[in-house]
C-alpha cells in the first residue's frame, strides 16, 4: 500500500515509524516548514521530516494547501507531488495545515486522521491539553476518515483509556501517540480487506478543543484549586502554569488540590512545608510541588526553597 504521511511533532512521528516498521510505502511525507527553535533560534526541521530525511523519502513542506490562497506557488507544487505519488492513503497526524478537497478526493481510499481524542468530544487543536483541563476521566484514540470539516468525519476505529491522577499532557500525549501508531496500523491493514467500517459521529456531545494561547499560563488563583492543579497538568509542558511572586515569575509544573478552607485572600501563601507550599484559592488549597525560576531548571520545592526566601503571608499576583 503505498502511503502519503502528513505530520508534524512528536505525536505524528510515533504513528509514522510504526506504519515505517509495518512494511507500508510512504512515498511522499508533507510536514510544516522548519522553524526557528533554540536559543540560538535556528531552524529546524520537524520530528516528522527528520525521521523521512533519515529514511530517504521525499519531502514536500507548503505553507498552504490552498491553490486559491495566499502562497498558490506551493499548493501548486505540493499538488504535483501528491498526484506523482498515486498513493492509495493519505495518513495525517497534527498536521497543522487544513486539506482542501482536492487533497481529500485524491488518494484512492481518502485522508485517515488519527486523533488524540473520543470524537465527537474535544475536536479541534487541544485534544489532550482540554481533556486534562476539564478533568475528563478517559480519553483515547479515534481514527477519523477525513471530511471538509473540522474534525467531522466518519469514526473508523476507536480506543478508550483513563486519564491518571497524575498525567501531564506530556505522559498522556506520549501513551496516546504509541496508541495512535498502533491504531492506524489496524486500520490500514483492515482497510486493504475491506474490512474498515465507517460509523457517523453522533449528534450529541460535541466540544471543541481550541488551541492554547500564552495568555492562559498565567494562575488565577480566584479558581478553585482543583481546576488550577488541572491546569497545571494540562499545561506541562507547554506553556508552563505561570505565577508571579516578589515580582518574580515563576513556572509551576506540579501542584495538586487539597481540601479544606483556605481562610486566606486567594494566592496567599498559607504554609511553607520542606517539601511544598500551600497556597490559598478561591475555593480550597493549593499545593506546590515543582517550580521553576526564570533561566533556572525545574526544581522541587525542597530544593527550590533554598535558594527563594519565601514565607508564609506573601502573596502571589492577580491574573
Amino acid at each position: 500500500m503505498r502511503l502519503i504521511f502528513a505530520g508534524t511533532p512528536e505525536f505524528a512521528r510515533a504513528a509514522q515509524e510504526r506504519l515505517h516498521a509495518a512494511g507500508f510505502d510512504i512515498v511522499l511525507v508533507l510536514t510544516q516548514p522548519d522553524r526557528p527553535a533554540g536559543r540560538g533560534m535556528k531552524l529546524q526541521a520537524s520530528p516528522v521530516k527528520a525521521f523521512a530525511l533519515d529514511k530517504d523519502i521525499a519531502v514536500a513542506q507548503p505553507r498552504s494547501l490552498r491553490l486559491d490562497g495566499k502562497y498558490p506557488e506551493d499548493a501548486t507544487a505540493a499538488r504535483e507531488a501528491i498526484l506523482a505519488a498515486k498513493a492509495d492513503a493519505m495518513i495525517v497526524a497534527a498536521y497543522g495545515l487544513i486539506l482542501p478537497q482536492w487533497v481529500l478526493d485524491t488518494p484512492r481510499l481518502g485522508c485517515l486522521n488519527i486523533h488524540a481524542s473520543l470524537l465527537p468530544r474535544w475536536r479541534g487543536a487541544a485534544p489532550i491539553h482540554r481533556a486534562i483541563e476539564a478533568g475528563d476521566a478517559e480519553t483515547g484514540v479515534t481514527i477519523m476518515q477525513m471530511d471538509a470539516g473540522l474534525d467531522t468525519g466518519d469514526m473508523l476505529l476507536m480506543e478508550r483509556g483513563p486519564i491518571r491522577e497524575d498525567d501531564t499532557t506530556a505522559s498522556l500525549h506520549d501513551r496516546l501517540a504509541n496508541l495512535g501508531g498502533r491504531m492506524i496500523v489496524e486500520a490500514l491493514e483492515l482497510a486493504a480487506c475491506g474490512g474498515l467500517v465507517r460509523t457517523p459521529q453522533p449528534a450529541d456531545g460535541v466540544t471543541y478543543a481550541h488551541k492554547i494561547e500564552k495568555h492562559e499560563a498565567a494562575i488565577d488563583w480566584t479558581n478553585p484549586a482543583a481546576l488550577i492543579a488541572r491546569r497545571v497538568r494540562a499545561f506541562n509542558p507547554f506553556p508552563g502554569a505561570v505565577a508571579v511572586l516578589a515580582e518574580e515569575a515563576l513556572k509551576i509544573w506540579s501542584a495538586r488540590a487539597l481540601p479544606g478552607t483556605a481562610g486566606a485572600a486567594p494566592g496567599t501563601v498559607l504554609a511553607v512545608h520542606a517539601d511544598a507550599v500551600d497556597v490559598a484559592t478561591g475555593d480550597g488549597i493549593v499545593q506546590l510541588l515543582q517550580v521553576q525560576r526564570a533561566g533556572g531548571k525545574r526544581l522541587a520545592v525542597a530544593d527550590f526553597l533554598r535558594g527563594f526566601d519565601l514565607k508564609p503571608g506573601m502573596t502571589f499576583e492577580e491574573k
